[in-house]
């Protein structure tokens, strides 16, 4: 009898196991390297119409730390303790109920909740193409539909030219490869490094800081349709004086656009099976870049994102998970 009890201790200790994951996570607003720890939590379980992933690559982005530092707290309610994250790749580990487009051990990419763990759950999702890396394409969500997203929402017309402010990003990166295949001009700006890159990518860089007009108007003597701000560098006033109308003045980093007329692109995302499709094929073509600046482990979150906020981004940076 007290061989059997030990048995059955010994397997709930196993069981209690195999449900335990590494995670990161923060209990209070503030810096990255000051308030993100790994911890060891529960699995998580997916809903209806969600699927878990074994996580292989988690992309940082500005939002994660903006969220953290408390930047988002008048309009979204951070429950502690918080979860970071919110794109990533990996195998397909669960399905919840209703799900019938992936099965278990299918290679996924897309957005989710809490990505920066050994298991995440994703709401919406494409399975990942043979010839895009897990790195690349934990990487791919945010930058590829932000930067659709508002380039609808500015609405150029093909051959005219449009200024984007804070080019060579991921964002910024997608949005300038983006808007040449929709046949616009690219005006980007970047700091002194990036201004090969951006060339490289289809744009005409330039600088930003002072004299920004006077560059923009030697290099597109005809006028820009419109500008996006990709930056938040607080230029808005500056892209609506060189555009000359607030409303062709798009920004996704910038809630105070609106207050000077301009427009703020916000989620949730739009059309996000089709956008992450298309763009992880062009990149399989070869027909797209996504420049990773560096790649951390795990435990190495709060790094990357005290990295990221420092905005002298090229490219994204990567989570990876063994």
């Amino acid at each position: 009898m007290i061989q059997l009890c030990i048995i059955e201790s010994l397997k709930e200790i196993d069981m209690n196991a195999n449900v335990q994951m590494k995670a990161i996570r923060y209990n209070t607003y503030g810096a990255p390297e000051a308030v993100l720890e790994m911890v060891h939590i529960s699995k998580p379980e997916p809903l209806a119409g969600q699927i878990r992933i074994k996580v292989r690559a988690a992309g940082v982005n500005p939002s994660d730390w903006k969220r953290m530092e408390g930047q988002y707290k008048d309009f979204e309610e951070v429950v502690f303790p918080s979860g970071i994250g919110v794109e990533a790749s990996g195998v397909v580990d669960a399905v919840g109920a209703g799900v019938a487009s992936v099965s278990v051990g299918d290679a996924v990419f897309g957005y989710g909740n809490d990505t920066m763990a050994e298991y995440a759950i994703l709401s919406h999702w494409v399975k990942k193409p043979e010839g895009v890396p897990f790195e690349v394409a934990g990487a791919i969500p945010v930058a590829s539909e932000t930067a659709w997203r508002c380039l609808d929402d500015l609405n150029a017309n093909p051959g005219s030219t449009i200024l984007v402010s804070g080019a060579a990003g991921g964002i910024g990166s997608a949005v300038v490869q983006l808007a040449r295949r929709r046949g616009l001009q690219v005006i980007g700006t970047a700091g002194a490094g990036n201004q090969e890159y951006l060339h490289e990518l289809g744009a005409i860089p330039t600088t930003y800081g002072d004299g920004l007009k006077e560059r923009v108007k030697k290099l597109a003597p005809n006028g820009i349709a419109g500008a996006l701000d990709i930056a938040g560098s607080g230029n808005i006033p500056e892209l609506i004086d060189i555009v000359g109308d607030p409303s062709k003045v798009v920004s996704v980093a910038d809630f105070s656009a609106v207050e000077y007329g301009a427009r703020f692109s916000a989620g949730p995302p739009r059309h996000i099976q089709h956008v992450l499709s298309e763009v992880a094929n062009l990149y399989a073509k070869g027909l797209y870049q996504l420049h990773i600046q560096a790649v951390f482990p795990l435990k190495e979150t709060a790094r990357a994102q005290a990295i990221s906020s420092q905005k002298k981004m090229r490219g994204k940076l990567v989570i990876v998970v063994d």
